[in-house]
């Protein structure tokens, strides 16, 4: 995630300091990526540096202002026409952790995929619910479309894992079911024999969740709670 464009854009709005820009940052968000003053006056320092913002007096309780150049603007301008690169994916920690079971010894990568799939469904219906509460007042007010924008990209990208998680568990029945060396029937790659399943039994899941209305969301669910990022 791009904080300094992220500060870049809020600063185009007028000077701010740097709690300030936390504050509306996380507001803008719905604080899915929460920011602490030490890493927002970091990426100050460095946009500072690089010429695309400067520091413009105080306000009167003191605090530095910042505002934006003409040269963070021609930046800003250019990251919002810019596509986001796909060439070099960010790391995902669960297509990670499938990689490294696949013939781990001792693990049973099927039983990594459910325990995985119950939490993804969970937050889906957690995401779903706190969407319904989102659309009980008509958003208008520009941080309230921004983070229902933000709530609905996380509901698709919970939707898709928890389906790549189904198709997971049914490459690996079918790779346990093709006939092994001598003519013997393969082992999963967890190293156990495969059993109970078919060739192509896509296992149960909720994945449909989320495409639900969101009024059936669960209202006991609890809200996820968001990673830390970097800048």
């Amino acid at each position: 995630m791009s904080i300094r464009h992220g500060l870049l854009a809020l600063l185009e709005r007028g000077p701010r300091y740097g709690s300030q820009l936390r504050t509306e940052f996380e507001s803008r968000t719905g604080s899915t990526w929460p920011l602490n003053v030490g890493q927002v006056y970091t990426t100050l320092s460095r946009l500072e540096r690089d010429g695309m913002v400067t520091q413009e007096g105080e306000d009167e309780a003191g605090h530095a202002l910042y505002v934006i150049t003409e040269t963070g603007r021609a930046e800003l301008l250019s990251w919002f026409r810019t596509p986001v690169d796909r060439a070099s994916p960010p790391r995902d920690e669960l297509a990670i952790k499938l990689a490294m079971a696949v013939g781990a010894p001792g693990v049973d990568i099927r039983e990594v995929i459910q325990s995985q799939r119950h939490h993804t469904i969970q937050a889906m219906q957690d995401y779903t619910r706190l969407k319904a509460q989102a659309l009980e007042a008509v958003p208008t007010d520009r941080d309230e479309v921004a983070w229902l924008l933000v709530l609905e990209q996380l509901i698709f990208q919970t939707e898709a894992e928890a389906r790549w998680l189904d198709h997971c568990e049914v490459r690996l029945i079918r790779l346990a079911m093709m006939p092994g060396r001598g003519g013997k029937q393969s082992e999963t790659p967890s190293g156990n024999p495969a059993g109970g399943s078919t060739p192509g039994s896509t296992p149960g899941s909720a994945t449909g969740s989320a495409s639900a209305p969101a009024s059936s969301a669960p209202a006991s669910a609890s809200a996820p709670s968001a990673g830390s990022t970097a800048d």
